[in-house]
């Protein structure tokens, strides 16, 4: 009989072991997927903060040549 219970004991051991693992590994995981999330939302965050100071300095651009050619006379 104490065999039995040794036994017993043993696999409840062994399938709370493994519940523990099976969790951590979970966890880790949930712990990868948000840091991937949060890389992915601030490459998103500089590449339109990047994209808007382009467009800005584009504009700025535009707007010094036309009116350099306004002084020169080439547009009106």
């Amino acid at each position: 009989m104490a065999s039995k219970g040794l036994q017993d004991l043993k696999q409840q051991v062994e399938a709370a072991t493994q519940e523990a693992v099976t969790a951590a590994g979970a966890t880790a995981q949930q712990m990868v997927d948000e840091a991937t999330e949060a890389g992915q939302k601030a490459i998103d965050q500089v590449a339109k903060s990047t994209q808007e100071t382009i467009n800005e300095t584009a504009n700025q651009a535009s707007e010094a040549f036309s009116g350099f050619g306004k002084k020169l006379g080439l547009l009106k």
